[in-house]
């Protein structure tokens, strides 16, 4: 799941989503590919790869880096971050190479090649900068070269034949000794050099993909590793400043996958299971790109180090949780698009409201269901998303969006996948606990689904929504055909009704950036370059309790100068704010300068919220007991 921040957008800190096909004939050896990541030898930043795949029987191999990586649903063109691109023969010369697009080379000759060498340059560092000629990778599916610390999503470091995605792969990386180094890819061998200053860690991936599927972090990292049942969980954390510590962050983490192991019960799980965090410190060069990237036994997250702990904490656990979820969709039930991913040219299921969407829902409905959150909060959570998703074209088929995913105007719309895609999960599982007398639901579909296909057997993308009707019930049909595939607006108030909810107003718990639901607080001038408080600010109790009024433009946030190009880091930040914390904030109002230096109190806001009828039935009360705790 792909999670992302936008000053427009920020009431979530998004977030973002196997194997080959077999292709022709492997062309070359059956020994595996051999690579190597020497981080050693960085010069600018950048990293030294070398790719021998052994001896090819034809003329003319491509070789490439991925477009596009799973998870992500946008280009990524890694290619973009690849220089210094030389082929060598069994000779040592250079051999001739046609650059063919950003992300692919052909080398003729190819009888005679020996080895490819190129140099990576590091995603995180063009954040800052606006990226190499477009858009930038999203954070956690990026990477990052610097001296205390390096996040190697491989898929940004080593690319594939084309000839070749389902041969195995060896890897070696070269670090100096002092490096902390996680990952959960297999572990063949260590070497240190003659002189003890540099270890090389060998691995093997059984094919590309898992290349892609097994992230690393190396460097200056704090490590903590503990059992939740019979996971062995490794959370690696990388705070340049100290200022948060694996130690730190591990009971939440144990909270939070004990409390998702119960949730999901026999659903089969993996034996280990990284999280992979960076905190970003806001400095130069620093990532902006909030939120994670799932794979099948890990996850690579990025958050703010500014984040007090319990605001931190918070993000884990809805970010996490979200991503260990995929589990079991798309990692467990997925279509043939997903199951045999075409890196540089690839097709989109239609069932992102499955794979983001009921993964999401999951992700705040077991923190109700296992008590980590009550039913006030748990309903506040679904308002917003409600709330959010109406902001969004409600009208347009969410199988035609994922389909379409990259081009306009779905691509516009792919954030509603963790809005209202959640919002479809929900209607689903109170459909079928009543159909079903409170025995069936959304997980147990999931699980149902998971029996019949598993990792290594996808679904046929057309006929997944007619199998779920009929392995369920005509009203789930019903809904998917007319809310999923169909255009037709959901109607939650006859959802909520089922279960004895019914809407209304009353005073809610918000945080510093919005006045109840998606209503933000902040507008912004684009002439002018600067950001001020809307109207809707004097609705947020703690900010009207501060004398703000609509209007004043903010210069600074806690001593930092605050920009429009800044704004997602700074503003991105309150979202971590706690009460009882100490801020300051620079205000300027008719030219005249107004100072706020207080410690944070509850922020509250009259909202739209959904209340538990007093004159519910007993069938309604009981269906609402089934949906919440089970």
């Amino acid at each position: 799941m792909k999670k992302t921040l936008s000053i427009f957008a920020l009431s979530t800190v998004l977030v973002a989503c196997g194997p080959s096909k077999s292709t022709v004939n492997d062309l070359a050896t059956a020994n595996p590919i051999s690579t190597s990541i020497n981080l050693s030898k960085v010069v600018e930043d950048k990293a030294p790869v070398m790719v021998n795949p052994g001896r090819f029987t034809q003329e003319t191999v491509t070789y490439r880096l991925p477009k596009v990586v799973q998870g992500t649903y946008s280009v990524s063109d890694f290619g973009k971050y690849i220089d210094n691109f030389k082929a060598i023969d069994y000779d040592g010369k250079e051999m001739t190479v046609t650059k063919v697009d950003t992300n692919t080379w052909t080398i003729a000759d190819a009888t005679n090649l020996d080895k490819i060498t190129y140099m990576v340059n590091d995603t995180f560092d063009q954040e800052a900068v606006g990226g190499i000629g477009g858009e930038v990778p999203f954070s956690p599916s990026g990477t990052n070269i610097e001296p205390k610390n390096y996040v190697l999503n491989l898929h940004g470091f080593i690319g594939y034949f084309d000839s070749l995605k389902n041969a195995q792969y060896t890897l070696d990386v070269t670090a100096p000794a002092t490096f902390d180094r996680t990952s959960a890819l297999q572990n063949t061998n260590s070497t240190s050099s003659s002189d003890g200053t540099q270890i090389t860690t060998s691995y093997f991936a059984p094919r590309y993909f898992d290349i892609t599927d097994n992230p690393m972090m190396y460097g200056n990292l704090d490590v903590e590793e503990f059992m939740v049942g019979d996971i062995k969980i490794v959370l690696s954390v990388y705070s340049p400043n100290n200022v948060h510590s694996a130690a730190s962050l591990k009971e939440t983490a144990y909270k939070m996958m004990e409390a998702q192991k119960a949730y999901l019960g026999d659903i089969n799980s993996t034996p280990r299971y990284d999280i992979y965090l960076y905190l970003a410190d806001g400095s130069e060069g620093s990532p902006k790109g909030f939120g994670a990237l799932e794979h099948h036994t890990s996850t690579v997250v990025v958050l703010p180090e500014a984040s007090p702990k319990e605001g931190l904490a918070k993000s884990i656990v809805d970010v996490v949780a979200h991503e260990f979820f995929h589990i079991v969709t798309p990692l467990s039930v997925h279509s043939e698009d997903v199951h045999y991913f075409d890196y540089n040219d690839p097709t989109f299921s239609k069932h992102l409201w499955m794979y983001e969407g009921v993964t999401e829902y999951f992700a705040q409905h077991f923190q109700v269901y296992e008590g980590l959150m009550t039913n006030d909060e748990f309903y506040n959570t679904m308002m917003q998303k409600i709330n959010f998703s109406k902001n969004m074209d409600d009208a347009m088929s969410f199988t035609e969006m994922s389909e379409n995913i990259l081009e306009e105007p779905y691509a516009s719309n792919y954030i509603n996948v963790y809005q209202k895609g959640a919002l479809i999960g929900m209607c689903i599982d109170i459909l079928m606990r009543e159909e079903s007398n409170g025995n069936r639901s959304m997980l147990s579909l999931m699980k149902e689904l998971s029996a019949k296909y598993g990792k290594d057997k996808p679904f046929v993308d057309d006929n997944i929504i007619a199998e779920i009707t009929e392995m369920t019930y005509p009203s789930v049909g019903e809904f998917l055909n007319t809310h999923v595939v169909g255009k037709t607006p959901i109607d939650y108030n006859v959802f909520f009704s089922k279960a004895g909810l019914t809407l209304g107003e009353k005073e809610v718990p918000t945080n510093y950036i919005f006045a109840g639901g998606q209503n933000i607080i902040f507008d912004a001038d684009q002439e002018k370059g600067t950001i001020f408080f809307s109207p809707m600010a004097l609705n947020n109790s703690f900010w009207k309790s501060q004398g703000i009024q609509a209007g004043d433009v903010i210069k600074k946030i806690n001593g930092k100068d605050l920009s429009l190009q800044n704004a997602q880091q700074l503003i991105g930040g309150m979202f971590g704010w706690q009460k009882g914390q100490d801020i300051t904030m620079t205000l300027e109002r008719d030219g005249k300068p107004i100072e706020i230096n207080t410690k944070l109190t509850e922020a509250t806001a009259i909202s739209q919220s959904l209340i538990e009828d007093e004159n519910a039935t007993a069938a309604q009360k009981e269906l609402r007991k089934a949906w919440l705790k089970g």
